[in-house]
């Protein structure tokens, strides 16, 4: 783990960021943002990930100005067309859930983590991306799946630590972006502003 002059505030409530966090910091409390993320929809998609955890970030640090806070968002995405990217965030339900499955199914797409840190020494602010190619889903696959419940709060509606690890063919970059949180781009932040 690395050390850190300030408390940390992980702003932030996914359980998932949460757990990888754990690995590079000792101790740490969650505060997560009230942001409204819904008025978040630029066309590129690894910008809106970056201004999103970014604003996370910034928004907890106006209540804890003497911490250090750790932002972050994910964004699924792939290209239709050149230039035209299609972006799944978390379902609004089961059918939405499906509907996105199936947009993944034998398809690559792009996992990007938008992270931001933010503390008394200054802000830095970059995005992690993650190449992941599902193989060809049944539709029973895809019940089956959307059943279990996980995929609900989830952008892309997957979890590749879960039940979707089964779906994947390839992947080209750091797991731990997919899940939520890019460890090694996360550290190199934390010391230049911890």
């Amino acid at each position: 783990s690395v050390r850190i002059r300030f408390p940390v505030v992980l702003a932030s409530g996914s359980p998932r960021r949460k757990e990888l966090l754990q690995q590079l910091v000792t101790e740490f409390e969650v505060v997560p943002a009230d942001i409204d993320e819904s008025v978040y929809c630029e066309d590129d998609p690894p910008q809106s990930a970056m201004r999103l955890a970014r604003d996370k970030a910034l928004a907890v640090y106006a209540q804890r100005p003497d911490h250090l806070v750790i932002g972050g968002d994910t964004v699924v995405a792939f290209e239709a067309e050149p230039g035209q990217w299609v972006k799944l965030e978390k379902p609004l339900d089961a059918a939405d859930a499906m509907r996105m499955l199936g947009l993944l199914s034998g398809r690559d797409h792009w996992v990007l983590t938008g992270i931001a840190v933010r503390s008394p020494r200054g802000l830095a602010n970059a995005t992690e991306r993650t190449l992941v190619r599902f193989r060809a889903l049944s539709a029973g696959e895809i019940e089956d799946y959307v059943a279990s419940g996980e995929p609900m709060d989830k952008a892309g509606a997957y979890g590749i630590q879960g039940g979707a690890a089964k779906f994947l063919e390839r992947m080209e970059g750091p797991l731990d972006n997919v899940i939520g949180l890019p460890c090694e781009l996360l550290l190199e932040k934390l010391k230049d502003l911890g």
